[in-house]
């Protein structure tokens, strides 16, 4: 899970802003229920909530250049480490650092995917667009609610279906 900028774009009176909130503290229960590491990269303190305390758990917060963070051996060493082999990404903005990370990750055989419900766009109007060119190279949106019962799933736990189930209802 990499996170780069989430705060980008929240504003009090930011559209969204309590789904976003929503999906965080979703995102929270699902990384300690499954255990998955997170990475967070620059601005991480959006309105009303406090993203590092909200994703403890597994969490490594690097302070580089969203632009660059293919070029950071912390970052790359941090994804080899944990032998990674999906990337699921949040944040903004969508059609800027959230769009070069997800190409070059591609680029770099990773299975990537995009946490459509904590994505911000600078541009709205180009939301559609960008999803468009990143499909072209196999980088699907999806939400929280979706990865989580999907996690589960693959799993073939029926307690935790249930405790999904339960989380999401």
């Amino acid at each position: 899970m990499v996170l780069i900028n989430p705060s980008r774009g929240e504003k009090p009176t930011s559209a969204g802003l309590a789904a976003r909130h929503s999906s965080f503290s979703l995102l929270q229960a699902g990384l300690e229920m499954f255990a998955v590491a997170s990475t967070v990269i620059g601005e991480c303190q959006p309105i009303g909530i406090d993203i590092r305390q909200q994703l403890v758990h597994s969490m490594t917060q690097l302070d580089i250049d969203a632009l660059s963070i293919w070029r950071d051996s912390r970052f790359t060493d941090n994804l080899a480490s944990a032998q990674t082999g999906i990337i699921f990404y949040g944040g903004g903005w969508l059609e800027e650092e959230i769009f070069i990370a997800a190409l070059q990750a591609a680029q770099r055989g990773y299975d990537v995917r995009l946490l459509s419900d904590l994505i911000a766009a600078r541009v709205d109007a180009d939301r559609s667009l960008v999803l468009d060119r990143l499909a072209l190279h196999g980088i699907l949106p999806t939400t929280v609610r979706q990865t989580l019962l999907e996690w589960a799933v693959c799993m073939d736990d029926a307690l935790l279906k249930q405790k999904v189930q339960q989380l999401l209802s």
